[in-house]
């Protein structure tokens, strides 16, 4: 098996960042709008460094959505940055009506996702905004899983022509990918090559993918590793090569199981080749306080659940 080991750790919204901060020296047609969580979105050094192209639009995300698409108009490329929370529920019918609906190129930007947000509890985690952005035509998709590919990420998203959903979190994890890394929108990375198993993972499930692959080494299991960071589009090719090979799938996300990475595998899977599917995901419940870690052993998110889906899968498909 391919062996990841990693010297830090840090935020995946450091990333996004460090990735602003690049486009503000490099391409002056970036712009970024925010909705009163400036440090929150690590956009400090970009607003210092062009303070004309950014506009603080406080506490009104319907508001920032629209002045977002208007910029599109003349020509800018806009970050419309907030909690994951408030970038998708709370503005749905704004990305709808005048994003996507006329496919503009705003790029929105979201942190704290998912229930590694912690100690802030059910009402800022959101676990459906995947399935609400990946159901919305014209929208792609993407939820990187570490510091590095966070910031290459965004750097992509604005030479990508479109909306974009751009999905990141608040804790520290390993940073184990390359940091000169060629990031492809719609093309999943293979972390690990396998032929018993394979485990499609996105954003922070990719780590607990990489340890529970480890675990199934040392139990002669063989596992792929699919780092899925664009949920849409889905590199479908990629997947399928791999399933064909192993004949059973584990999806891994940090999601309810409803409308996310799972369900967008199970779909390909259903028009392409049937094949056994485990889910590792929220399954129909809100998030609680707490922290990361404890969140993720409790809702069943951890490397210890992925190897016992895995071993489940196997015996399925035997």
């Amino acid at each position: 098996m391919t062996k990841y080991t990693f010297t830090e750790k840090k935020d995946t919204r450091s990333g996004f960042g460090a990735g602003m901060t690049e486009l503000g020296r490099t391409n002056p047609n970036v712009v970024t709008l925010c909705a009163d969580l400036v440090g929150s979105l690590k956009i400090d050094t970009f607003i210092k460094e062009n303070p004309e192209r950014f506009i603080q639009c406080g506490i009104a995300e319907a508001n920032m959505i629209g002045v977002a698409a208007g910029l599109t108009i003349g020509g800018k490329i806009p970050f419309a940055t907030t909690f994951a929370n408030f970038g998708s529920g709370r503005v749905y019918d704004q990305i709808r009506q005048s994003v996507a609906y006329s496919d503009k190129n705003v790029k929105i930007a979201v942190s704290h996702a998912g229930l590694t947000l912690g100690e802030d509890g059910a009402t800022h985690q959101i676990l459906e905004d995947l399935a609400m952005m990946r159901a919305m035509p014209n929208m792609t998709v993407i939820n990187p899983c570490d510091f590095n590919q966070t910031k290459a990420a965004t750097i992509a998203a604005a030479n990508w022509k479109g909306p974009i959903y751009l999905r990141f979190g608040r804790p520290v994890v390993p940073v184990f990918t390359a940091p000169d890394q060629k990031f492809e929108i719609g093309k999943a990375w293979m972390v690990n090559e396998g032929k018993d198993v394979t485990i499609v993972a996105t954003g922070h499930l990719v780590w607990e993918a990489i340890q529970a692959a480890e675990i199934l080494e040392a139990q002669g299991i063989s596992a792929e590793i699919l780092n899925i960071h664009t949920i849409k589009p889905l590199d479908e090719k990629a997947i399928l090569k791999s399933v064909r090979k192993t004949r059973c799938v584990v999806s891994c996300e940090e999601h309810q199981a409803n409308g996310g990475l799972g369900d967008a595998v199970a779909q390909t899977l259903a028009k392409n080749f049937l094949a056994p599917q485990e889910y590792i995901a929220v399954e129909n419940s809100f998030g609680e306080s707490g922290t990361p870690a404890q969140l993720m052993e409790k809702y069943g998110l951890s490397a210890k659940n992925i190897v016992e889906k895995s071993l489940k899968v196997i015996q399925r498909k035997q």
